[in-house]
C-alpha cells in the first residue's frame, strides 16, 4: 500500500514539473523583430520626443517585450527601450501591455516630462533653442556621409533635443535630423529688467465727420488692401482722430481703422426718392430752379463731366476692392459682375446706368483714348471698367477674382472706346 502511495506521489511530482518547465519555456520564448528602416531611433519612453538610449540600423534584431498602443518595448544590444510599430518586423504576435498599467505609467511619465522640460535648460544647457552659425545640412543620423535632410541656413533657429557624441539631433518645424554641435551657438539671454510702462496718451478726437456713401470698410490700415475692420452705413457719425495722405483714422462703434477722407463730409446726406444721396442744404432750393430754362440747362450736365467728381468716383470705387465676382450681382452683399459694379458706383454719384455692358456702351459721351480722365467709363469687347488714371482701370473680372486694378490693356480682350458719364 505504501509502495502505490509513493509511485503516485512520484507521478504526480513529475507532471507538475513538466508543467512548470512548460511555462517557464513559454514565459522565455520572447518574440523577435528586425529592424525594417535604414535607421531607428530606441528610446526611453513610448514617445517620439523621449530620449535615445541606441542608434539601430536595418535588419538588426531585437527581442520584443510588449506592445503599448503604437509601440513595441524591446530589447536590443543589452538595451530595454521602445520601438514604433511601424519600423519593426515581429515574428508572431505581441501581447499588449495592461491597460491600466500603461495609463498609470504614461500619468508618471507625463508628468515626468512635464518636469523635465521645464528644467531643461537649466540641467542641460546644451539642448533648447539654438542658432546655426552657418549654412549646413541636417543628417538622417549622425554621421558624416549620411544622407541629407534639408538645408538650414545661417542663424536660423532650431530646437536642440539630444547630444550624443558630439553631434545634436535637432528640429526644425516638423523635421527632425542631426547637426555637429560645434555649428550651433546658444543664445545669450538678456538680464531681465522691469520695463517701465510708460502710459500712451489717449488719441483726442479732432472733430466729427458722416459718412457720405451707402456703404463704407473701416480699414486696419490706411490703404485699400487692408483688412476691413467693420462697414458702415451712410450718414454714420465717425470721430476723426487723424488726417494724413488721403485717409481719416477714426473710431466708430467702439472700433477704431481707417477710412478714405473722400467718403467723409462735414454735414449729413438725405436719401432722394431715387436712392441717391444729396447734402441737406440742397432742400433749400427754390421753386424758380424748375423753370424750363433751368431744365434745360441741368439736362446736359448729367451727359458732361462735373469737375472734380472722377477723383471721388475713383475713390468710391475703391473701397470695394476684393469684393466677389458674382454672375448678375450688383452689391457687395452679393458680389458684382462688371456692369453690376460700374453701375452700383456711378449710381451713388446719381448717374443711372443700363444695366448691361452693351448699354452702358452708349451711355454719356464719347471720350478718346488720350483723353482718358479718373471716373471715365472704359468700354471693351462684353466688359465694362472704370479708369482710375495713371493706364489703370478698376473693375469686376471674372468668376474666382474680385474686384481689383489692373493696367488698362490687361482688363479684358478687345479695348472698344470710352463714355464720360460724369
Amino acid at each position: 500500500m505504501k509502495s502505490k502511495m509513493n509511485i503516485k506521489s512520484i507521478v504526480i511530482m513529475a507532471a507538475i514539473g513538466i508543467i512548470s518547465l512548460f511555462f517557464i519555456n513559454m514565459s522565455l520564448a520572447a518574440n523577435t523583430g528586425k529592424i525594417s528602416v535604414e535607421t531607428a531611433n530606441l528610446r526611453e519612453t513610448a514617445d517620439e520626443n523621449a530620449k535615445i538610449l541606441e542608434l539601430l540600423s536595418m535588419n538588426d534584431e531585437v527581442e520584443v517585450i510588449e506592445k503599448t498602443g503604437e509601440w513595441y518595448q524591446v530589447k536590443a544590444k543589452g538595451i530595454t527601450g521602445y520601438l514604433r510599430q511601424d519600423i519593426v518586423t515581429v515574428n508572431g504576435e505581441v501581447e499588449e501591455k495592461n491597460t491600466t498599467s500603461n495609463e498609470t505609467t504614461n500619468t508618471v511619465e507625463e508628468s515626468k516630462k512635464a518636469t523635465e522640460i521645464t528644467d531643461t535648460e537649466e540641467k542641460n544647457p546644451e539642448l533648447g533653442k539654438q542658432k546655426v552659425i552657418e549654412d549646413t545640412k541636417l543628417k538622417i543620423v549622425p554621421v558624416i556621409n549620411a544622407t541629407d535632410i534639408i538645408e538650414v541656413k545661417k542663424d536660423e533657429e532650431v530646437n536642440v533635443i539630444e547630444v550624443v557624441n558630439g553631434w545634436a539631433c535637432v528640429e526644425k518645424e516638423t523635421t527632425k535630423g542631426w547637426i555637429r554641435k560645434e555649428k550651433l551657438q546658444k543664445e545669450q539671454k538678456q538680464p531681465e529688467t522691469v520695463a517701465e510702462v510708460t502710459p500712451q496718451p489717449e488719441k483726442k478726437v479732432i472733430k466729427t465727420l458722416f459718412v457720405n456713401a451707402t456703404t463704407v470698410n473701416v480699414r486696419k490700415e490706411a490703404n485699400t488692401s487692408a483688412e476691413i475692420v467693420t462697414n458702415i452705413p451712410l450718414n454714420t457719425a465717425v470721430e476723426v482722430m487723424a488726417e494724413a495722405n488721403g485717409w481719416s483714422e477714426v473710431k466708430v462703434n467702439g472700433k477704431e481703422g481707417y477710412i478714405s477722407s473722400s467718403l467723409l463730409s462735414a454735414t449729413k446726406k438725405q436719401e432722394t426718392s431715387r436712392g441717391t444721396s444729396t447734402p441737406r442744404k440742397a432742400t433749400n432750393n427754390t421753386t424758380t430752379n424748375t423753370t424750363k430754362p433751368a431744365q434745360k440747362q441741368a439736362e446736359p450736365a448729367a451727359q458732361a463731366p462735373v469737375s472734380g467728381n472722377g477723383s471721388a468716383v475713383v475713390a468710391y470705387a475703391k473701397q470695394f476692392i476684393g469684393t466677389k465676382y458674382t454672375y448678375g450681382g450688383s452689391s457687395p452683399s452679393t458680389g458684382f459682375d462688371c456692369s453690376g459694379f460700374t453701375s452700383y458706383v456711378y449710381k451713388h454719384f446719381g448717374v443711372s446706368l443700363p444695366r448691361t455692358s452693351g448699354g452702358q456702351g452708349g451711355a454719356g459721351t464719347a471720350v478718346s483714348r488720350s483723353n482718358l480722365v479718373p471716373g471715365d467709363l472704359v468700354i471693351y469687347s462684353g466688359h465694362v471698367a472704370i479708369y482710375v488714371g495713371g493706364g489703370q482701370v478698376i473693375h469686376a473680372p471674372r468668376p474666382g477674382k474680385t474686384v481689383c486694378i489692373v493696367p488698362l490693356n490687361q482688363a479684358a480682350g478687345s479695348y472698344i472706346g470710352a463714355r464720360r458719364v460724369i
